[in-house]
């Protein structure tokens, strides 16, 4: 049976920050293809639980400048995007509303304004309200 883990997000102008948070994984499989589909499994535990994930990103990137780092707690992604002046606004493609495990990750996040050659104020479409994120 496969499992959801927590992914975290954040962009600049040029590439988007990707974090899935996943204690001790073993056998991570992560792919991301030029079209902006990115792919994740990896096994946790002495049972080995699967853990997989599959999202479909809202613009294409560049794989081959892309860059990953695959630590104990976390597996970080360093995606470039193909069109580097343009701001996402949200991590998913299409109009529905990111999934409970999709987070925005405050620590990375800058608006647009402040990012060196922004365009120009603009929100993140976070997919469910600021209120939401910080209920405990």
């Amino acid at each position: 049976m496969s499992r959801h883990l927590e992914v975290k997000w954040a962009e600049r102008e040029d590439k988007v920050y990707l974090t899935v948070l996943l204690l001790d994984a073993k056998n991570p499989k992560v792919k991301v293809d030029l079209d902006g589909t990115y792919t994740f499994s990896a096994t946790v535990g002495s049972d080995n639980n699967l853990y997989e994930l599959k999202l479909d990103l809202c613009d294409k990137v560049y794989v081959v400048e892309s860059t990953i780092n695959i630590g104990m707690q976390n597996i970080f992604y360093v995606l470039e995007k193909a069109e580097k002046t343009t701001w996402w606004k949200k991590l998913l493609h299409g109009n529905a509303k990111a999934p409970h495990y999709v987070k925005v990750d405050w620590d990375k996040r800058v608006d647009e304004d402040d990012d060196t050659g922004g365009g120009g104020p603009g929100e993140l479409d976070l997919g469910y309200s600021q209120e939401q994120e910080f209920r405990y």
